[in-house]
């Protein structure tokens, strides 16, 4: 796949051009509105989570084991994309915390194998109320909330495929510019 420095090129007329491509001004940067909201949803989070004794990083994790445990420290990265050096220590305090067990697979010592505890488990009734706190501050209807997910899946599934490191698929191509 042709590439210039780190950017991945894709074909011209199969990315819309804006009209702002070349203007410096942040208001006109798509990143910059998805790196504001999501600061300002982590902020909201924030109060929401304190009162459970979890971080943001930490809700999602037990979001994952409610949903299906045990699961093993390899699942949870993937698919939360953290990478060890995050995750390690965040599963530790979890455990700290006496909110999930952390237990090395008897047939593969490698394994290490991430269960909510009672306790743990137990939390998952105090959580249910924040998505629905959140969804009260955000301001979307559920209809426009269910297009932003959409619209925003469909963007990082379109990044992942034209990541510097992807398989080459793509043939006559032009620099990347989504802004």
């Amino acid at each position: 796949m042709p590439r210039t420095g780190r950017l991945v090129l894709i074909e011209r007329n199969s990315v819309p051009q804006p009209s702002d491509a070349n203007s410096v001004n942040l208001s006109d940067r798509l990143a910059f509105d998805l790196y504001a909201a999501g600061r300002a949803i982590t902020r909201a989070y924030r109060p929401l989570l304190s009162e459970l004794g979890l971080t943001y990083p930490q809700y999602l994790v037990m979001l994952m084991l409610w949903q299906h445990a045990p699961r093993t420290v390899k699942e949870l990265g993937e698919s939360l994309e953290l990478d060890s050096g995050t995750l390690s220590p965040l599963l530790k305090r979890l455990a700290a915390s006496g909110l999930v067990t952390r237990q090395r697979r008897q047939d593969d010592e490698r394994t290490v194998d991430i269960t909510p505890t009672p306790k743990g488990r137990a939390l998952l009734r105090e959580a249910a109320s924040v998505p629905i706190a959140l969804a009260g501050v955000m301001g979307l209807s559920p209809d426009e909330t269910r297009k932003v997910r959409a619209l925003l899946r469909k963007m990082a599934e379109s990044l992942e495929k034209h990541r510097p490191d992807a398989p080459a698929s793509l043939a006559g191509v032009a620099p990347l510019s989504a802004e």
